[in-house]
């Protein structure tokens, strides 16, 4: 029977020289999944792939089999042998498989906890799958309920409204203490990576942005250009600040590049505007007492790192949350992947003991020489009551199965009593208790109809 298989690396598992190797823009995305069905037991198959994750979601007649040549596709799109590889990769199976994404799509596998891009992510590359026609009745229910599960995620709880990164806060404090920040005038004193984070975090707001540099004029230039700004030297850095509404200092600088005295010579000529000073060098860039002056409010980098540990612990008592509801949809699915199996597997248990009896019954009939017809009917009446009330108590049991772990459960049925079930049995609604929708059936028949053309296969 069918497994759904996940298999990736993300920055938990490699860093991102390798990760780089292993990206799959949509269009590699797409050729790599058809390679993929063409290459193995391979059903239906989707790709993510983002700078922190490439994750391929698969649904496999032999996972082990289908891992196996993964991990190969995947070594030769990167140069890499796969022993080298395999470290960096995990794989999940079925429901463990579904939890994953659930957690992806909610931004509790992300570098920044709670992140939103990841959902907009895996939609598109959903999307792309559905377009390539790699999908299936499988993949389709699980995406969707993943994404709907990451949309009650952020619905339900805080989990991405807190700021984790310097630049993000920095934008969030501008925003408090100057209310709106279209049309204000920000002065980006350095040219690196902190300063271009930052610059990319206002560009959003609609500020007009001046970038100084006192060495890199050339860099300067660039990040104007990329960010509709424009640049002045460092000579003419008092001119910009009589015009700032907000001044970011970044640079490694190992001496004061903003002292009070010259502060307070700028202030004179401003009237009563405001300035917020936010200084995100170490060593500083702002000198300390500025923060005196009449009309300047100024944050150093430990201003804006308490706001990031409150906010952390915030996200962190969010995702808890966000856990919980997780496991709350994770049962549903799991409750639908374990009832397209239970069905079956019950059909081939009782099929299985009826052959049993019936051949038991067979080999003895020699043996009631004087016995009647009528006397072989009620041996072979005894004989399916016995195989009934045998199996009526794990019939009842089977069939109310609701955990995550139907799936295992009905696999391990399978291998005690050595039942072969053939795909195309799958039945394409659950129990009565949670009918499914018509849309969702007639996905399950198109899985059933092509497991069909494939044959029994023994698990």
């Amino acid at each position: 029977m069918s497994e759904l298989l996940a298999i990736g690396i993300s920055y938990k598992t490699a860093p991102v020289e390798v990760r780089e190797r292993l990206a799959l823009p949509e269009a590699r995305a797409t050729e790599f999944v058809r390679d993929l069905r063409g290459a193995a037991d391979v059903y239906e198959a989707l790709a993510i792939s983002t700078c922190n994750r490439t994750e391929l979601y698969l649904v496999v007649g032999d996972p082990v089999e289908a891992e196996s040549m993964v991990l190969a596709m995947l070594a030769r799109q990167a140069a890499i042998r796969p022993t080298e590889l395999a470290a960096a990769i995990y794989s999940h199976r079925n429901c463990d498989a579904a939890r994953h994404l659930y957690r992806v799509v909610s931004g509790l596998e992300s570098m920044i906890v709670g992140e939103a891009e990841i959902q907009g992510q895996v939609k598109r590359a959903y999307d792309a799958a559905l377009a390539g026609d790699t999908v299936g009745p499988l993949t389709n229910r699980l995406f969707k309920a993943a994404l709907a599960t990451g949309k009650r995620v952020r619905s339900e709880t805080a989990i991405g409204e807190r700021q984790l990164s310097l630049p993000a806060v920095a934008v969030a404090l501008a925003r408090e203490q100057l209310g709106e920040l279209t049309g204000r005038e920000v002065v980006i004193v350095g040219t690196g990576e902190t300063s271009e984070l930052t610059a990319r975090a206002l560009a959003d707001s609609g500020v007009a942005t001046v970038f100084v540099a006192n060495r890199r004029r050339d860099r300067a230039i660039a990040l104007a250009q990329r960010y509709g700004g424009e640049t002045v030297s460092f000579d003419q850095l008092p001119e910009a600040l009589r015009r700032a509404d907000i001044v970011v200092a970044a640079t490694a600088s190992p001496h004061l590049l903003l002292e009070a005295p010259e502060l307070v010579e700028v202030m004179a000529q401003r009237g009563d505007r405001p300035m917020l000073l936010i200084d995100l060098a170490v060593p500083r860039d702002i000198d300390a007492a500025c923060a005196g002056i009449d009309g300047i409010s100024l944050y150093d980098i430990d201003d804006l790192q308490a706001v990031v540990a409150r906010n952390r612990k915030v996200r962190q008592a969010e995702a808890r949350r966000a856990e919980g509801i997780i496991e709350e949809e994770i049962q549903h699915f799991a409750a639908w992947l374990g009832s397209l199996e239970v069905l079956p597997t019950l059909a081939a248990l009782r099929g299985h003991a009826v052959e049993i009896a019936e051949q038991v019954v067979r080999e003895n009939t020699g043996k009631w020489e004087s016995a009647s017809p009528r006397d072989l009917e009620r041996v072979d009446a005894v004989a399916r009551a016995v195989v009934n009330r045998l199996l009526h108590e794990p019939t009842l049991q089977m069939k109310v199965m609701r955990d995550d772990r139907v799936h295992a459960r009905m696999a391990l049925v399978r291998e005690l009593f050595g039942l072969a079930v053939a795909e195309a049995e799958l039945q394409s609604s659950p129990t009565q208790q949670q009918p499914e929708p018509v849309a969702e059936l007639a996905e399950v028949r198109e899985l059933v109809a092509r497991a069909g053309a494939r044959g029994t296969r023994r698990t």
